[in-house]
């Protein structure tokens, strides 16, 4: 008699061995599960659906693509009817585009896989990059936000500024987000969601002798999280869609709206220079450039690095203000004279050995620019000058 296996002489005995059911899956019916898995987190998080749009975040989109691919596959139904207990298949949410009329490039932006790749279905628990994944993972550790009604007014605003104009949205880029401007009042775009700073602890050395603070986050789709600042900052970092929003401008300065036969008549820029120089480096989120200009601004700076003006370096548009109906050149001399106090002594040399002195550089944070728009705004710009030692603006003497 031929020897028996261990499972045989159990099964001569009568006794009944179980079977280890995650040993019968296939790959794809392990994938499809997890897949599953995920809609079901997001789900339990909001409590609804997840739905297509493309005022949603890239996670939900994908979820929302994965839940309709699931419900037309027959064998993926009969995988998931066992632990599908909210009846997430069967449920319905009002859709854009069923996934079922997308064509294969849409379905694959969707899932985020790049064409021509070898991914699928099979796939479904592998779409996202590595830096999607940690976003990803930040996602999950908010929160409902308990009080967003408070919050919620902030962010109608700000959609209803960037439709007036009179806020903009700009590419982060290969430019630097300081942790001076991760502070209560600012808004980013992270993660195809608008993000508002809405509070903040006072600063702290970290065991690594760094300082950092933690801030609170509230995000447009009524979450929130409390992280260190210089998370959030690398969350920026992470993200190539990463946006700033721009303070609200000061709109036609000395009036409160354009009229129709305003005139305008040129911009406030605020600059920071990308210069190499070492003392620009070390106080470059400090350093700023504050001129007046009658033409775009981009056409302005488009020779910097051969411009001595610009000290020979590249720049970054920080902040611009449109005027109407102002005379450009008092306005400047009105500016310089006010930040006087805070002009930086640079000289540039040229390249034909002459020095050129610039006279728009001053060493002022960007706070204090804003709050000198502010006060051309409203006339008391002529009553005060900016004072280094304390970094405010004290009455004239």
């Amino acid at each position: 008699m031929a020897e028996l296996t261990d499972l045989e002489l159990l099964a001569e005995l009568g006794v009944d061995v179980p079977r280890d059911q995650a040993r019968t899956l296939t790959l794809l019916q392990e994938r499809i599960i997890a897949g599953f898995e995920e809609i079901e987190r997001f789900v339990k998080e909001h409590g609804r659906l997840p739905r297509h749009g493309e005022d949603r975040d890239i996670f939900e989109r994908l979820y929302a693509v994965r839940l309709e691919r699931l419900r037309a596959l027959p064998e993926a139904r009969e995988l998931l009817v066992g632990i599908d207990v909210e009846g997430i298949l069967d449920g319905t949410e009002p859709v854009a585009k069923p996934a079922d009329e997308l064509d294969d490039t849409e379905l694959l932006a969707e899932l985020g896989i790049e064409p021509g790749s070898e991914d699928d279905i099979t796939t479904l628990r592998h779409v996202s990059r590595r830096a999607e994944k940690r976003a990803a993972e930040e996602i999950a550790n908010r929160e409902k936000c308990a009080d967003f009604s408070s919050f919620k007014p902030l962010f109608e605003a700000v959609q209803a500024d960037l439709s007036a104009g009179t806020r903009t949205v700009r590419p982060l880029g290969n430019s630097e987000v300081t942790l001076a401007e991760i502070q209560p009042g600012n808004f980013f775009i992270v993660g195809g969601q608008v993000a508002y700073i809405a509070a903040s602890t006072e600063a702290f050395t970290t065991q690594y002798e760094r300082a950092d603070r933690r801030v609170r986050v509230i995000y447009d789709n009524g979450t929130e999280a409390t992280v260190l600042s210089r998370s959030f900052q690398k969350s920026l970092y992470r993200d190539e869609s990463a946006r700033r929003v721009s303070e609200q401008s000061a709109g036609p300065l000395f009036g409160h709206f354009a009229e129709p036969d305003d005139l305008a008549s040129g911009t406030i820029y605020v600059l920071r220079s990308k210069s190499s120089h070492p003392y620009v480096a070390e106080h470059r989120t400090l350093i700023h450039k504050i001129g007046v200009t009658g033409q775009p601004v981009g056409d302005r700076i488009a020779n910097a690095r051969n411009d001595p003006t610009f000290l020979f370096a590249e720049v970054e548009i920080v902040d611009e203000y449109q005027l109407y109906n102002i005379n450009r050149t008092r306005l400047e001399r009105l500016i310089h004279r006010s930040l006087a106090p805070a002009r930086l002594d640079l000289s540039a040399g040229d390249r034909f050995g002459k020095t050129v002195q610039p006279r728009e550089w001053f060493l002022v944070p960007l706070p204090a620019i804003r709050e000198l728009v502010e006060r051309i705004s409203d006339g008391s710009i002529t009553e005060v000058l900016y004072n280094p030692q304390t970094a405010r603006f004290e009455t004239a003497g």
